[in-house]
């Protein structure tokens, strides 16, 4: 059986990627939000599972580099925030590498980043990190 990553490891990541300006300007707003909330995070749980299977797990994903929208729903946003928005970012910032299929538990953590990042959105948690997000 896979476990799911530790928390307090997930949040030493969030909180290194939120440290680069393209990743912290990232937030759940309006709909993407919504949609969360209506939802709740067992159905988002399993959206991410299931557009991760279709979108990332591939060894060579459909228009890699560009398959992730922006908004539309709170995975994608959560993706782009989380690095886990291509196989290029997978492998840049999580060692995950490009050119094969993901693992089962490769699958599993890239969906356990996802859903904290949204957990950290919706309560609040998601400036908790070490300082601030951006450093000019």
């Amino acid at each position: 059986m896979t476990t799911s990553p530790d928390p307090s490891a997930l949040d030493e990541r969030l909180n290194a990627l939120a440290l680069q300006p393209f990743r912290a300007r990232f937030r759940l707003r309006g709909r993407d939000r919504a949609t969360a909330e209506l939802k709740g995070p067992a159905t988002i749980r399993w959206h991410a599972y299931d557009l991760i299977a279709k979108r990332l797990a591939p060894a060579e994903p459909y228009k890699d580099g560009k398959q992730t929208p922006y908004r539309g729903h709170p995975v994608f946003v959560a993706q782009h925030a989380t690095a886990t928005c291509c196989r290029g970012c997978l492998e840049r910032w999580h060692g995950i590498p490009k050119g094969r299929e993901l693992t089962r538990a490769e699958h599993v953590y890239v969906v356990a980043v996802i859903c904290r990042w949204i957990e950290r959105e919706m309560t609040g948690e998601a400036g908790s990190g070490p300082g601030p997000a951006r450093r000019d």
